[in-house]
């Protein structure tokens, strides 16, 4: 198949690669235009195509999806196939081009988590397993039919970043998994409204508002929403007027103080009481300091009353 790639960051370049190592034909790959990043603005590039160019694939970066230009471009490469992830929603004039469509892979088990923080939302849910699915696009976002999928465990300690990891991996095995079939036409698509479940959970997009603790919370929900938000963006709290990201914690027992007051030695823990327990905070990051232990942080910082 002649296949046109598109997506955005490091999640994606495990399934290009994936493709490229399977011996498919990528004429093309579509990601997101360069932007400022940083303290000095420098143009950044995305993950896949620094990983594109590498391989020496030619590389499209449309601002409007319905760009007449753009869109001759795209028709130009008489692509049999489509292939998204991670990137961004597709104009019907794009996602209907192929012959064979458009496939997507969501780092879920489609129905549940549709949206675009599905790995986050997973974990702060405190589930026990997620997965990856590939299913064709249509109109309405990740609700197209599915082709396969594959389940994932999440451990207890695990958080996002390492869920990514698993599910990055996975969704390009399932991904190669898709296109052999397509190409075979053995598969079956399953509509995902036939699907039986109970109540669909949304992932929709991680705002600062989601990230701040409610230490009110009970110490199993606080736990998780530390590690779904781990390592980006952070889950945070304020310490002396100064926002304070935490990466990891460990859960513990009711310590005495009012939900939000903390306890620390000064030397080897810091402890923040929670609606039904505490928390033993390991990794942290004080605005304006780097990421650190617990122990390095507490060596260089001083308590006021």
């Amino acid at each position: 198949m002649r296949i046109v790639f598109m997506g955005t960051p490091d999640f994606a370049v495990a399934s290009l690669e994936a493709l490229i190592n399977a011996g498919e034909t990528i004429v093309a790959v579509i990601t997101t235009p360069d932007k400022p990043a940083g303290r000095g603005q420098k143009m950044h590039e995305s993950a896949v195509k620094r990983f594109a160019l590498s391989k020496n694939l030619p590389v499209l970066q449309p601002v409007k999806l319905k760009d007449p230009t753009f869109l001759e471009q795209l028709k130009s490469y008489q692509a049999d196939l489509q292939v998204v992830v991670a990137f961004r929603m597709l104009p019907q004039v794009v996602w209907n081009m192929p012959k064979h469509g458009t496939i997507n892979v969501h780092a879920s088990l489609l129905p549940q988590y549709r949206g675009a923080a599905p790995i986050n939302h997973a974990i702060m849910a405190g589930e026990e397993f997620s997965g990856v699915t590939t299913f064709i696009l249509q109109q309405e976002i990740d609700t197209g039919n599915i082709l396969f999928s594959e389940k994932v465990a999440i451990g207890p300690q695990d958080d996002a970043g390492v869920l990514h990891d698993a599910l990055m991996d996975a969704g390009a095995r399932v991904l190669i998994k898709t296109v052999d079939a397509l190409k075979t036409g053995d598969y079956q698509a399953i509509a995902q409204d036939e699907i039986p479940e109970q109540r669909l959970k949304p992932a929709p997009k991680i705002f600062k508002e989601d990230c701040e603790i409610d230490w009110k919370q009970p110490t199993i929900d606080v736990y998780n929403q530390i590690r779904g938000l781990s390592p980006y963006p952070a889950a945070f709290t304020n310490l002396a007027g100064k926002v304070l990201k935490i990466y990891k914690a460990e859960k513990g027992e009711p310590i005495g103080e009012a939900p939000g007051e903390f306890q620390s030695d000064g030397k080897t823990y810091l402890r923040f009481a929670t609606k039904d327990g505490s928390l033993h905070i390991l990794s942290l990051q004080l605005e304006g300091k780097k990421k650190m232990g617990v122990e390095e942080f507490l060596r260089g910082y001083r308590f006021t009353e």
